[in-house]
């Protein structure tokens, strides 16, 4: 790890419009995770025009650290909604919501929101550490990728996104392979023949990656939120002691720290992410408990544990985006896109080529997670009045302020009709249960997995076989046929007829018995 360059990271994000926006994107990070259903994903897509904007009068670092800031200020909000009102703010806050009401039910809602804030600080500023330390070393390792290794992991992380991910498998993989279908439409790279274009002049180009995203996450979620939300209101449960008590802090510390070090190893793999973290941890703590029955009825624990685990996965996510130039989910894809659109090109040049950029972006979330730690309690109050406003009124804003966004990135009326269509499609994936994350990641991996491809095929003289003869592709083929047979491989087991029972090895004796 370069030091000094290190240390000029906290030279650029300490300047004084750097500083703002890392303000600005944490607040409306938090502001987001409390409003139940938007999202960062979501978010961050309608912000990508102010975004452009900023780096298009020189501001590239404070756009990125701005989009960062919401991303993992989420996570703190998503945790008031769950506790107060039983109502996860984000999906990674699903679990927190058994153990969180409860605690609330009690009166205690002030030490889980406590508790809460100082796990997902600790939670997060290990990871970042983490990412510190191991960024540069993965980085260094990445130089030796060529388009087989990033055919290879692209496609893996398309694959693991869809199979290991929250809701059903099948259609998380019909999801992927639209995205892959859509990132075709436009012109060939290779030849420039058009494909998909309808003879249309406007998809010669592609699909904008920025109006997908706008139109999936924002429209569609807005109209879902509208339908579920629509005259059902929520009462806030009260708060009244903020600070845990020393007891409280002895019992969550060993929580806080297996949910740090599980959701910094889940967050740096495609299709682990803050929702598996906050899982994966919160099954630690039931099963390293004397007593797991207290789960569910108000055990800290099961707020300690994965609120640290999702923000120390939100934070290690970082890791595989800007050091290999993969996203490893949804919101990672949004940033992946920010940096192209403000034309940075992530992956293992990035440290070397804009140091300012990546320890900027890497130092900001220190004094990003200072400033949500800081904030996270005073503003709580703040925040139960926002849960207030009903989400007839809320709604139109957002919808203007997309728009809005959506035109001014090309000027275009025609992809304010694509972000509504999209919007439409989003809205019906969710009515089905399809989720749209696997659909955009895949979109934006597409590209990179078709151009990776045909490179590789043109270096191996046709012959695919030199995917697995190459060491490092070779080994990321051997988890792409694991990731392929796991699912199989559960399935053919479920429908396994159950070995001897004992009526039957009864029989068998009798049987025996009656032969002797």
């Amino acid at each position: 790890m370069d030091f000094n360059a290190f240390i000029d990271g906290f030279a650029v994000v300490t300047q004084p419009t750097n500083l703002m926006y890392c303000l600005i994107g944490v607040l409306i990070g938090m502001l987001i995770g409390v409003l139940p259903g938007l999202g960062p994903a979501a978010t961050m897509a309608i912000l990508l025009p102010i975004a452009y904007g900023a780096a298009s009068d020189g501001n590239q670092v404070a756009a990125i650290i701005m989009l960062a800031g919401i991303y993992y200020g989420a996570q703190y909000g998503g945790t008031i909604t769950s506790v107060l009102l039983r109502i996860p703010g984000e999906a990674s806050s699903v679990v927190t919501v058994f153990d969180g009401f409860a605690l609330a039910k009690q009166g205690k809602a002030g030490t889980a929101l406590g508790i809460a804030a100082i796990g997902s600080f600790i939670g997060a500023t290990v990871s970042i550490i983490g990412l510190t330390l191991l960024g540069p070393i993965v980085a260094s390792y990445a130089l030796d990728f060529g388009p087989p290794e990033y055919a290879a992991l692209a496609l893996l992380g398309v694959l693991l996104v869809a199979t290991v991910g929250n809701g059903n498998t099948v259609k998380a993989l019909v999801a992927a392979a639209i995205g892959l279908l859509l990132a075709t439409v436009g012109s060939d790279s290779f030849s420039s023949a058009d494909r998909f274009t309808f003879d249309s002049l406007e998809l010669q180009s592609g699909i904008d990656f920025v109006v997908v995203a706008m139109g999936l996450f924002g429209v569609g979620e807005i109209f879902y939120n509208l339908e579920e939300r629509h005259g059902k209101p929520h009462v806030p449960a009260a708060i009244a002691n903020i600070w845990p008590s020393r007891k409280d802090l002895k019992q969550s510390s060993p929580a806080i720290a297996r949910g740090s070090v599980i959701g910094f190893f889940l967050g740096v793999l495609p299709g682990g992410g803050a929702v598996m973290a906050s899982l994966a941890a919160y099954a630690a703590e039931k099963k390293v408990a004397k007593d797991p029955s207290r789960f569910g009825r108000g055990a800290i624990e099961g707020v300690a544990g994965p609120e640290s685990a999702n923000n120390a996965a939100a934070t290690s996510s970082f890791i595989p985006l800007l050091t290999i130039g993969i996203p490893a989910n949804a919101s990672m894809a949004m940033l992946y896109a920010a940096l192209l659109v403000v034309g940075v090109a992530p992956g293992p040049q990035l440290i070397d080529e804009r140091p300012d950029l990546f320890w900027g972006v890497v130092n900001s979330m220190y004094i990003g997670n200072l400033i949500l730690l800081a904030l996270s309690i005073p503003l709580v109050g703040i925040f139960v009045k926002i849960l207030r406003v009903r989400p007839a009124i809320l709604a139109p804003i957002t919808a203007l302020i997309t728009i809005l966004g959506v035109y001014t990135i090309n000027n275009s009326v025609f992809d304010i009709f694509v972000m509504i269509a999209f919007g439409i499609v989003g809205y019906l994936m969710k009515k089905t249960g399809f989720e749209p994350g696997p659909m955009v990641l895949a979109f934006v991996l597409g590209s990179l997995v078709e151009s990776s491809f045909r490179r590789s095929m043109l270096l191996f003289e046709g012959d695919p076989t030199g995917f697995v003869t190459r060491p490092i592709s070779g080994v990321i083929i051997v988890f792409i046929v694991m990731v392929i047979a796991l699912p199989v491989i559960q399935l053919v087991l479920r429908r396994r007829p159950p070995s001897n029972t004992p009526s039957d090895t009864s029989e068998h004796h009798d049987q025996e018995a009656g032969v002797r």
